[in-house]
């Protein structure tokens, strides 16, 4: 599970410094004892400060999740950064964003920290609390108390402010104390002379009481735990009993009396109850903290030790607690049993690998490999051959073309297996800027991303998974990356068709399409260079033949017209550039147009009506086709296995729906009798453009498909 320690410590990240500001902060060595306990139970962690960048922050740290994968969670540290009811302030946040948070809601804070208000509760359900009364500048009236009297801020905590006073002019004094330096009120309550004792509580439905602690303070001053005692700059010696030398009935008593305070404030998963225990034999509550320190020498930590409960178990069992408020148990369901425990290993490898999978996309969109970059292209072929060579795949000699084509094998061949089909290079001019990779909280962006590089992280982790669970020597299966995808596959094709052609089914890892797509067909394409040459004219001369410009305009008009959408067929300029001499009208154009098709028989009948309609005898042209990509027909073994990953995706809840596409692929070189799947990979907006990305929660799905689906055809082999 994912979790985010949320802290407040130096940050000031908030449009304007308005407010009290926050005296509490935990130390780096806390936070990090946190982060690592919680690592150490399998987590993945991450600490945020708690300011106004958090919903953004946690965006990124957390996408959404997939079927039967707990949401992630916050574990909140934070005790805010300014104003009132600071630790009110990340609660509330986390509420409003729909973040699951370990720690007690707003609305418990709120009670707790507002000391009067809490120990009016305390006496509504009959809770035994001292005597008090609230005193509000400019009136400073005696409240009618005995003294010795105990003053303290209405809404601090962690002791600031807090002041023992003998008599009237003390108190006037320490009252104003507080109001200027805390802006509030203050609680004025009877001083209960005897020893301090701490409860501290874990759990829910219902909370739990550890044992009770005892605060003992050696050196002058008040029996009272001061703030500087906290700090360690009070020069007095501080210890912790526990459990507490008080008896096992007024321990029983204690531990009552502190679940009863919290389940009066309704807090959530652990609180503090700090308590006085009197001459006679009497507790007292003196305050709830709701947000208890967990820092190494706390009495929280000491009870939960003494509980047997060290350090990384208190606080995954922190965690595990919120986790059961939320969702019902403290760990996640298992989705499967018995002999199908791979699937859920398989779901664990995955779901537990998000931040390592982004990582692993963002180092590959930083090797630039675009068609006419050989040196590129040899980079990332080497680093594909080193990845899958450490999955104990081997080359296949037959299929690789170290201009064109690589292909490898598991140990059980690819013969009559499955073989997935990617391209390397990344079909962009190289005048085209790079994009560099970065995020947003639905959106992975970076060079090449959707056309290539997050295809092939997501195959690298589908094998991985499988080796995981001792199943991918065992799966016949081949990968074959080709690069001249720039090139319309010129130099790949055959070798494509060759391993296909000995293939049980053929997976394309295209990118996929809003909103969840992949594809059963797909148009052809034909590329043709188109010249037309006239002769040089002088501007504002009239010439018996036409100007090529002009001819030209006019004979592409006519044939973007022979387009048919009934027949599926179109005609489209792609690129038109002219040359001329200086000062005069352009003599020569240079076109290139593509024929989109679905079945070759009506292209080559286009084909043959562009010839009719450039026949012209004053102007000079030619004609060249420059590339072709056969569409890839729709067959009801297409069907069938878009069928059998469907029924996969529904187990999985994750969305798939078929449609065809316009846009060719080597998908078209597959032989017919071979079933294929094209787009495979995460879904993408802006392909082919330097701006393209993929959804990032479709990344962990469509890796989670694939490793799903393939490890299903070796179990039906």
């Amino acid at each position: 599970m994912k979790v985010a320690v949320i802290y407040n410590r130096e940050s000031q990240s908030v449009i304007n410094l308005f407010g009290l500001p926050n005296r509490e902060k935990y130390g780096k060595k806390s936070i990090r004892r946190i982060v690592n306990g919680l690592k150490k139970y399998g987590h993945q962690v991450k600490a945020f400060e708690g300011d106004k960048d958090l919903i953004e922050n946690l965006e990124k740290f957390m996408p959404r999740v997939l079927k039967g994968e707990r949401p992630g969670m916050a574990f909140n540290l934070s005790y805010g950064i300014q104003g009132q009811a600071r630790y009110t302030h990340v609660p509330g946040i986390l509420e409003m964003i729909g973040i699951p948070y370990v720690g007690s809601g707003p609305l418990a804070h709120s009670l707790a920290l507002d000391k009067v208000v809490a120990k009016m509760i305390f006496v509504q359900n009959n809770l035994p609390t001292p005597s008090f009364a609230v005193i509000n500048p400019p009136e400073l009236k005696y409240p009618g108390l005995p003294y010795p009297l105990i003053v303290k801020p209405r809404n601090e905590a962690v002791s600031m402010g807090i002041r023992v006073v003998y008599n009237q002019e003390e108190l006037m004094d320490a009252v104003q104390a507080i109001f200027d330096l805390f802006q509030q009120g203050a609680l004025v309550e009877q001083y209960i002379e005897g020893r301090e004792i701490n409860v501290g509580i874990i759990g829910n439905n219902p909370p739990e009481a550890l044992s009770p602690c005892e605060i003992v303070i050696r050196g002058e001053g008040p029996n009272i735990y001061t703030i500087e005692d906290k700090k360690g700059n009070s020069g007095r010696e501080i210890d912790w009993i526990c459990p507490a030398p008080i008896g096992e009935e007024l321990t029983q008593k204690a531990r009552e009396i502190a679940i009863g305070a919290f389940t009066a404030l309704g807090c959530n998963d652990c609180a503090r109850v700090d308590m006085r225990l009197d001459r006679d034999g009497n507790l007292h509550i003196l305050e709830i903290n709701s947000l208890p320190s967990l820092g190494e020498h706390g009495s929280y930590t000491i009870a939960a030790k003494n509980a047997g409960l060290d350090f990384p178990a208190l606080i995954n069992r922190l965690a595990e607690e919120a986790s059961a408020r939320y969702f019902g148990t403290p760990t996640p369901p298992e989705i499967r049993q018995g002999e199908n425990n791979a699937e859920q290993k398989v779901f664990q490898y995955i779901t537990q690998r998000r931040d390592l999978i982004e990582k692993q996309i963002k180092e590959w969109c930083a090797l630039s490999s675009r068609t006419s970059d050989p040196v590129g292209n040899a980079m990332v072929i080497k680093k594909l051959d080193s990845a899958l060579q450490e999955l104990k795949m081997r080359p296949i000699n037959r299929l690789t073309d170290t201009r064109s084509v690589c292909a490898w094998e598991t140990r059980a061949g690819m013969d009559g297996g499955t073989l997935i089909v990617g391209h390397l290079d990344v079909p962009f001019d190289q005048n085209i800027h790079i994009q560099s990779f970065r995020r947003d909280p639905e959106w992975l962006y970076g060079e090449g991303i959707a056309m290539s590089r997050s295809p092939l992280v997501m195959m690298l982790f589908a094998l991985r998974a499988l080796r995981h669970i001792r199943r991918l020597a065992k799966l016949p299966l081949g990968v074959l990356y080709y690069f001249d995808e720039g090139h319309d596959c010129c130099y790949s094709a055959n070798l494509i068709r060759s391993a296909a052609s000995g293939a049980k089914r053929v997976l394309v890892l295209r990118p996929g399409s809003p909103p969840s797509n992949i594809r059963t067909q797909r148009r052809g394409r034909r590329k043709y260079h188109l010249i037309v040459e006239g002769s040089p004219q002088r501007i504002g001369v009239r010439q018996k033949t036409p100007d090529a410009v002009s001819w030209c305009i006019d004979k592409l008009e006519k044939m973007i017209s022979l387009s048919s959408r009934k027949d599926r067929l179109a005609l489209a300029v792609v690129d038109m550039k002219t040359e001329s001499f200086l000062s005069s009208p352009a003599h020569r154009v240079a076109v290139t147009f593509v024929i989109s098709y679905l079945d070759p028989k009506l292209a080559d009948l286009c084909e043959e009506n562009v010839h009719a309609v450039l026949a012209h005898k004053g102007v000079r042209w030619s004609l060249k086709k420059i590339s072709e990509r056969p569409p890839m027909k729709k067959t009801k073994g297409n069907d069938q296995l878009a069928k059998t990953l469907d029924k996969v995706a529904r187990k999985w809840d994750i969305p798939l729906t078929v449609e065809s596409s316009v846009v060719p692929s080597a998908a078209g070189l597959i032989p017919v009798k071979v079933p294929v799947i094209c787009g495979l990979g995460p879904v993408a907006r802006d392909r082919y453009t330097p701006q393209e990305a993929i959804s990032r929660i479709s990344l962990i799905q469509r890796t989670l498909l694939l490793t799903e689906f393939l490890a299903e055809e070796l179990e039906n082999q």
